[in-house]
């Protein structure tokens, strides 16, 4: 139990100390940064889209989507082609703010997680959402690591 205890508290302080390290350099938190990370590289994404490269709910990443729109970050605007899509792109000052921002922590987790066997990611998949579950913990969407949730509560 000891030594679960411990990576997980040196997991979760890696995504903290990230996110507050994101927040001191760009003013950003570490979830925002992590999408405009991933808006970076991409053009304009769906709502769906980006949700699906931030390994995210729609719910979730539509917030922190909102809060760069706010900064300008991110523009947020209806597909030509397609009038129920909203497309998101960076903006200008997103790709500027970006160029002196640190690497986003979840992305060294993904991929650290994206480098075990498939059935090492399997099992570790099974075993996180039984912990889940036993802590009461597996329902709704999970918001982004260290973002405030839709309904305005506090660090997850």
């Amino acid at each position: 139990v000891v030594a679960s205890a411990d990576a997980f508290r040196r997991i979760v302080r890696a995504l903290r100390v990230s996110s507050r390290g994101a927040e001191a350099a760009v003013g950003l938190s570490g979830a925002q940064l992590f999408v405009l990370e991933k808006l970076s590289g991409a053009g304009a994404l769906s709502l769906g889209e980006l949700a699906t490269r931030t390994r995210t709910h729609q719910s979730s990443v539509s917030v922190v989507v909102g809060r760069l729109v706010e900064k300008g970050l991110v523009t947020r605007e209806r597909a030509a082609d397609d009038a129920r899509r909203v497309d998101i792109a960076i903006t200008a000052a997103g790709r500027r703010l970006l160029r002196g921002a640190p690497e986003a922590a979840q992305e060294r987790l993904f991929a650290a997680v994206g480098a075990l066997a498939g059935a090492d990611q399997r099992e570790l998949a099974r075993l996180l959402g039984l912990l889940a579950r036993a802590m009461g913990a597996a329902e709704g969407p999970a918001a982004l690591f260290f973002e405030d949730d839709a309904d305005g509560g506090g660090e997850q």
